[in-house]
């Protein structure tokens, strides 16, 4: 059998089938409005007509890739120092200290630390819509899940997979729901108790299958690099003043809109006042934050990779069309076929359209009026575009954040697909239950 192509030839790939369907689906269009406060363009249901427009050529498709990765420069930016930062903290011994003593504290306890690591991603996903960080933490959490025995799979699937799910069943996504209801004109977080119970049954059920193929796939333990056993005052307020970094970006996050850029500067400013306290000294910590960047490298190109597919699509001003394809002849059926209609339309459409909040605001002023025509509460609108576009990004190629993540782990795509696709199937399943279960009790 043939070697999978790797991470860097799915991504050339994706940029060159998108660049095809450029010639293939006919170039169309919505009118959009602008709100003057906010500046957000918001698509005008029912607007759609086809254009006559150049496909973009060769020279391009070309461009398409440094356009990409300079598009996404703030997430590459973070990307970038949140490593950095990372590998100046383990060099100063501090994370390897800390994570150490959580392993000796949970000796014979592993399943609890799997437990609570992934209730930790799952609530940063649902507050915060937690994803690409997470390219900077990988190395540190499969090093950790090996020191209890547990493989890079298992790792990722209680950080990377439980952020998912959190942020796609969750009641407060401020990128997911706050952005969906205010296109469908709800008010912001109504709603809350029915999602909240689906959470809960979607983290349970994920958690379950993840501790269920970690006892299944246990390997050797390698202890980690702790620079001595015992934690010293510099290494606990290192720690500190990480999980106060963490805290202070989450509140910056929901409460000052903060953007990537606020976030890089608050990890950059964290990484530099480890390394001193570390005693690695400015030199060292430079060289250190060096590593950390030559680490996180390769990461941050898949992202621009993956922005170019969809800069293409736009640019050829064909993914209108796709929207309007998908969803158009849904106004004719059952109003229960026509949510789970929805639902898988807003799955499919997540490969194009990547960036699930801008998938929020490009379908809803479609599918508000949809959903008022056949029967549809706009809630249960807003649901089927949730669970369908953010679980999807466990296993989309074009999500910059799932492929820079494998990259830094170092696992192939298929591996990953292979392991993640029976619980990302389950979490669909419970997502289509759930929007069934809305219809039937007027959840509204």
């Amino acid at each position: 059998m043939k070697r999978f192509p790797d991470t860097l030839v799915i991504m050339l790939g994706g940029i060159l089938l998108a660049w095809a369907l450029t010639y293939i689906i006919p170039q169309g269009t919505f009118s959009r409005i602008t709100d003057p406060e906010t500046g957000r363009s918001s698509v005008v249901a029912g607007s759609y007509k086809q254009i006559e427009a150049d496909a973009p050529g060769v020279f391009d498709l070309m461009l398409s890739i440094p356009r990409g990765i300079i598009e996404r420069a703030d997430l590459i930016t973070l990307i970038l120092l949140i490593g950095g930062s990372f590998y100046v903290i383990e060099k100063t011994g501090a994370l390897g200290q800390g994570l150490q003593r959580v392993v000796e504290l949970l000796q014979g306890r592993e399943v609890v630390a799997l437990v609570l690591i992934s209730l930790l991603f799952a609530a940063a996903g649902a507050t915060i819509g937690l994803q690409e960080e997470v390219i900077a933490m990988a190395p540190i959490l499969i090093l950790f899940g090996r020191s209890m025995g547990y493989d890079a799979f298992s790792a990722l699937g209680v950080s990377y997979g439980s952020a998912v799910l959190g942020a796609a069943f969750s009641p407060v996504n401020p990128f997911a729901v706050v952005i969906a209801q205010q296109e469908a004109e709800l008010p912001l977080l109504s709603g809350s108790g029915f999602r909240m119970v689906v959470l809960l049954l979607a983290f349970i059920l994920w958690t379950f299958m993840m501790v269920r193929y970690a006892r299944k796939n246990r390997v050797e333990k390698q202890p980690m690099d702790a620079h001595g056993t015992s934690l010293t005052p510099g290494s606990i307020l290192i720690l500190v003043l990480l999980a106060g970094t963490f805290c202070g970006v989450t509140y910056g996050l929901m409460a000052l809109d903060w953007g990537f850029n606020e976030l890089s500067a608050s990890f950059f400013a964290l990484g530099i006042v480890a390394g001193l306290l570390g005693k690695l000294g400015l030199n060292g910590t430079g060289r250190a934050f060096a590593e950390g960047f030559r680490e996180m490298v390769f990461a941050g190109v898949v992202i621009g990779l993956a922005s170019s597919i969809t800069l293409l699509l736009q640019q050829g001003q064909v993914i209108d069309s796709i929207v309007n394809g998908m969803f158009s002849p849904l106004k004719d059926l059952h109003s229960g076929v026509s949510a789970l209609g929805i639902y898988a339309g807003q799955a499919l459409l997540h490969f194009p359209v990547p960036s699930y909040s801008g998938q929020a605001v490009l379908t809803m002023p479609i599918l508000t009026p949809l959903s008022d025509l056949i029967g549809i509460s706009r809630q249960t609108c807003v649901l089927a575009y949730q669970y369908g576009a953010v679980n999807m990004d466990l296993i989309v190629p074009t999500n910059g954040a799932l492929m820079g993540i494998l990259a830094v782990a170092g696992i192939s795509y298929d591996k990953w697909i292979r392991f993640v696709w029976k619980p990302a199937l389950l979490l669909f399943a419970l997502g289509g239950l759930a929007i069934i279960v809305a219809i039937q009790i007027g959840y509204a």
